[in-house]
């Protein structure tokens, strides 16, 4: 099966600036895809060019729906690019995700209604319809913004930085339900976030995105001690503990 996303020697940037270049790589159908790097390093330009909103510099990025024709991507953006101002409540939030289907004349109808009730039950927050988005904690709010994209009824789901923010309890709760939506969905997954330990045990493939560097593979080929200390410049520990990645400074050894 042809990949759902393809880049080819693509250059990406702003005007005359190039922020990542030659980038050549594929996400599959069913993939659970990270994109990992440090703040400022590009890992928003190629989300961009990903959500077709930046296009190339140079080379192609070409998007196909397993089934043929435009792929249907749900987005998740960050939390704080939300506006908290208005007095929105959980189920208005997530009828927002249907907008597009819906047009911008017309009322939500029975299957609007039907679609957002399913992604607020999946995602634990049903009870919370009628709350305000702006007054709930910030593992709400997560969850609020992923039942939103899953009410478009996508294809794949690209979050980015999910767990931003977060104590260490709400990254694993949010973390496990964007797994069970992978797993159980049958969705493409794909998450950025500058968190390398919460990335390496979710994922399925990794790119990594540092400044004039971008390396892409099976966790497997990336995540080794070997590479990581190439990468960065110092030595890198991998360690496997109670079945997780710990990503690890030499010299340093997780607890058992």
């Amino acid at each position: 099966m042809p990949p759902i996303i393809s880049f080819r020697n693509v250059t990406l940037g702003y005007g005359r600036k190039q922020v990542l270049s030659n980038l050549t790589f594929d996400v599959d159908k069913d993939d659970y895809f990270g994109i990992v790097g440090p703040n400022g390093a590009g890992k928003t330009t190629l989300l961009r060019a990903i959500l077709g909103t930046l296009a190339p510099m140079s080379g192609s990025v070409h998007t196909e729906s397993s089934h043929g024709g435009p792929l249907h991507l749900g987005y998740v953006p960050q939390r704080d690019s939300i506006d908290d101002i208005l007095p929105y409540t959980v189920a208005e939030v997530v009828m927002m995700g249907r907008y597009k289907r819906i047009g911008l004349i017309r009322r939500p109808g029975k299957n609007d209604r039907e679609a957002v009730v399913r992604a607020l039950d999946y995602t634990g927050i049903a009870s919370l319809k009628s709350q305000i988005f702006k007054d709930l904690s910030g593992g709400q709010k997560q969850r609020v913004l992923i039942a939103r994209a899953l009410a478009t009824e996508p294809e794949v789901l690209v979050l980015d930085e999910p767990t931003n923010g977060m104590d260490l309890p709400s990254r694993i709760t949010i973390l496990d339900l964007i797994r069970r939506v992978h797993e159980e969905g049958a969705l493409t997954v794909i998450m950025v976030s500058h968190l390398l330990d919460d990335v390496a045990n979710h994922v399925r493939n990794i790119a990594i995105v540092e400044k004039n560097f971008f390396q892409v593979g099976s966790i497997e080929e990336v995540l080794t001690g070997a590479n990581l200390t190439k990468l960065y410049g110092m030595s890198v520990v991998v360690e496997e503990v109670l079945g997780r990645k710990t990503i690890l400074p030499g010299g340093m050894h997780a607890a058992r």
